[in-house]
Formats: structure tokens, sequence, C-alpha cells
């Protein structure tokens, strides 16, 4: 029988989920501690993504645990593989016995006269309702609806009679081989499957509304190589870690204080991976700043192949409609196709989909400030796991977790029972956004906002965030540690 009162209660069984209950229990002997995981398999985003040519998008030395750096000089890895490494790290941590499958949290109610989170879960496909008690709740849910992606529906597409596939609920039984597919999108996803689907013997037309820019990179890293070569792991691991987070902090430093030089240098990557095809160049040209959206990344030019040497095709247009054997454009041509791939991106959701109240007051996250981009104001003894826009996720989300260790700590060797951010009366919204792929702007309003100044800006510097955490210290003038007062009989 699992017990029901914990000291804390993760929610996800993620990435970002198995890595805090490694930490949180390795820094917090004794700790009461439950991971709550809604699918039936952990993994997150590694167990859900099936579709062929899954992987990485971002740098697997710094998309992997701190704790437990990635091994090898390959700088993506594929689905299959980082779901190995996180069932491996299970294994190593004896995390098993904490992870709760086929546990969904609906939502949870912060009361001051117990200092506990009160949080209601439904089990299994019968949904079967129980509450849990918690001090502490950590949210490690991601950001996007696992159950469905963002699809547009198009005039004519019940007349189809090919078959419509997401990315997201990718069927195994899908054989593509001498079929035309077309896969709607650009992004990353995309740009992954293209390839991939070529190299299964399809004929693949890549269908985008406008370019994204993409990064040509070779598959392995030679510093890796050379690290992994002459010194022990765990040394060549953290500074494989180090030297590739601070590649990405200085090219998004570079692309917003020279963009035109960072645009020149992923296009001559682009023309060269082209080679005589260089007509397809204009499909590679974005109208935007390098990240201002999500760079994408073609490790050893492998989607550049597939076009040069005639397996797939890339297509500017829009979708006018869809028709019994194809889709029509606007400009009038039409792409046959026995199968459409809408990798149209993903439909955020914030705290995976769970309500919160506090003291029987509903929690608005869109007028909600965020505390360090980990914390919410005015709500007690709770964080949540937020990850990069211009760097790996989990560089980011590992900070979240060392916060929530230095706050319980604090709240073990005081005594006391609540901490929670205070926002000044004064505090404006920070109304920038560094970050424009159409999927954030269509969901942000299901977010926190960010503030202008001091701990309520939003953490955006991979190498100096943990240093200012650390210097920072939990006395930044925000946090309030203390015994809530008794509230008043009704």
């Amino acid at each position: 029988m699992h017990p029901t009162h914990l000291d804390v209660l993760i929610v996800g069984a993620g990435l970002s989920g198995i890595g805090a209950a490694a930490l949180l229990q390795r820094e917090l002997p004794g700790l009461r501690l439950a991971v709550l995981e809604a699918r039936d398999a952990p993994g997150g985003t590694w167990d859900l993504f099936r579709y062929p040519g899954m992987r990485s998008d971002s740098d697997m030395h710094t998309l992997g645990h701190r704790f437990r750096p990635w091994q090898g000089a390959h700088r993506t890895a594929s689905g299959e593989a980082i779901r190995r490494y996180l069932d491996d790290t299970i294994a190593e941590h004896d995390l098993g016995r904490l992870i709760r499958l086929q546990h969904r949290v609906v939502g949870a109610r912060w009361d001051d006269a117990t200092a506990l989170w009160h949080v209601d879960v439904e089990i299994g496909p019968e949904r079967t309702r129980c509450t849990l008690q918690a001090r502490f709740l950590y949210a490690c849910s991601g950001y996007y609806r696992m159950d469905q992606g963002h699809t547009p529906t198009w005039p004519g597409q019940a007349d189809y009679t090919g078959r419509i596939v997401h990315p997201q609920h990718w069927p195994q039984d899908l054989a593509v081989a001498g079929q035309r597919v077309v896969v709607i999108g650009s992004g990353a996803t995309a740009v992954t499957l293209v390839p991939a689907l070529a190299a299964r013997g399809a004929q693949v037309t890549m269908l985008q509304r406008s370019p994204t820019y993409v990064e040509v990179r070779a598959g392995e890293s030679a510093l890796a190589r050379h690290l992994t070569r002459w010194l022990p792991a765990p040394l060549a691991g953290r500074l494989i870690r180090q030297a590739r987070a601070a590649r990405q902090v200085l090219v998004h430093r570079l692309s917003r204080r020279w963009p035109e030089a960072v645009r020149r240098h992923l296009l001559r990557g682009v023309a060269q991976a082209l080679g005589p095809r260089q007509d397809l160049l204009v499909h590679f040209t974005p109208h935007y700043r390098p990240w201002d959206q999500r760079v994408c990344l073609a490790p050893n030019g492998d989607l550049f192949t597939a076009l040069r040497e005639g397996h797939a095709e890339v297509v500017t247009d829009t979708v006018d409609h869809f028709t019994p054997d194809g889709v029509a454009l606007a400009s009038g041509r039409h792409l046959p196709a026995d199968i459409v791939v809408t990798a149209t991106g993903l439909d955020l959701l914030a705290l995976g989909g769970m309500t919160l109240t506090v003291n029987d007051a509903p929690v608005v996250l869109r007028r909600t400030f965020s505390h360090r981009g980990m914390m919410l104001a005015g709500v007690p003894n709770f964080a949540y796991a937020f990850g990069y826009t211009h760097a790996s996720w989990t560089l980011r989300a590992e900070l979240a977790t060392e916060q929530v260790v230095r706050v319980l700590r604090h709240l073990r060797g005081t005594g006391l029972r609540r901490c929670m951010p205070r926002a000044p009366a004064d505090l404006r919204t920070d109304r920038r956004l560094d970050f424009q792929p159409g999927y954030v702007l269509r969901n942000l309003h299901c977010f926190p906002k960010a503030g202008t100044q001091g701990p309520w800006r939003t953490p955006d510097n991979a190498l100096l965030d943990r240093w200012r955490l650390r210097l920072a210290g939990l006395d930044d003038g925000a946090l309030v540690f203390d015994n809530p007062a008794p509230r008043p009989a009704a």
C-alpha cells in the first residue's frame, strides 16, 4: 500500500521528474517522496513520441542529467537511446519504488490550517479518485498536452481517402515504403521525419507555410570524442556539459547582438549541404532573426542529403483544401498523397492541466507572477520545472530542483512549515517575448507572467543562472518563510 502522507509529491515521471526524484532522494535522505505519472510508463516525451527518426533536437550532453552525464561523442540521440538512459537512471537510483504509474493529478488544494497540499488524483483507466497529502508539491509535468497535438482542420479533409497521422500518436504498423507522404510543417519534428521517412522508402514532400532556420552540424562532437578518450568519464562528462552549455548561451547572445552574422553562418551551412541544389536555398531562408523561433538541427545534413538525392522535396505554400487523393495548395498546385503527416506543433498545457487553489481561492496562472521561473507568487510550498527556450531543457529544470532542495533544507532546519514568494504591489509585467514560435503565441495566456525586476525576471542564461541562485540564496526579498496563521472559523 502506497503512503498517502508525503513530504514531497512530484508530478510527472519524464526527464525532469526522474532527475528531481534522484536529486531529492540523494540530498535529503529520509524524505517521504512519490512521483505520480499519468501515463502507463515513465519517460514523458521520450516514451510518448515514437515516429520514425525520433531523436533529441538538443545536445545530449546538456539534455542528460548533471548527476549522470551522457556518455559518448554523439551530439544527438534516438528516442530509443534516451528511453534506455532514463530506464537505467531509474534502476541505478532505485526510483521505481517511488513512481506510481497511471496516477493523473487533476487538482491540488493548499490549506493553511494544515500547511498541506491536498492533491486529487485519478488512478488507472477507471479513474478511481483518491486524495494524497504533501508538504511540498513539485510539478515536473512539462508544457504540452500528452493526449493530443495541435492539428488544424482544412476544407475537404473529410473527403480525403488516404491516412492522416499526427507524429504525437504515430501508428507502429504504418508502412511508408513506396508511399507518397506529405509532411505539413517545418519545425524540428518535420526536419527529423523527412529524412527518416525517405530512408524507409517513401517519396516525401515537406510542405511548409514559411521557412525555418536549420543548422547543419556533424553528428559527433570532436571535443567530446577527445575528452572521453583521455579523461576519466565523470570529469569528461562535466567538461563536455559545460562546453556545450557555453556554446548554447554564446550562440543565442550572438543571435541577439549580431543576427545578420548568425543568419549568414546558418545559410552558408545549408548552401554547402545542398550542393548543386542551390535553387532550394530560398526554402530555408526565413524572414525573422535566428532564435526568434527555435533553430532546427540536421545532424550530418541528413535532411539536405534526402533533398539533394531526390528522395524528398520541399514546397513553401499553404493548404487551400484537401482532395480525395491529396492536398491542393493556394498556388493552384496539387500534391498527391497516400499519407499526410500533420507535424503542426503542440498544444501547450501548464502544470499538466491540474488546477491549484490556495485557501479555497483559485490560482489563475496568467495573473500570477513567476518567481525565478520556478515558483508562483502567493502559492505556498510549490515549484515547477520549466526549461530554457534557447538551451537544453534540463539545464534550467535542474536549477529548479536545486532551489527546491534549498527550500526544503531551510524548512527542515528551522521547523517552519511554509515558503511562499510575495510579489511587491508595484511589480510590473514584462511583456517582452524573446521566443515567438506559433505554438507559444497560441497559448501564452495559459502560463504565469514574468516581472521586470529582481527575482521576478525569467532566467535566461544557462551559464550564470546557477551561480546567481547560489549567491542570492533564499533571502532575496521575495521568499517568505513562516508558519501559517490559523484560518478563522467559517
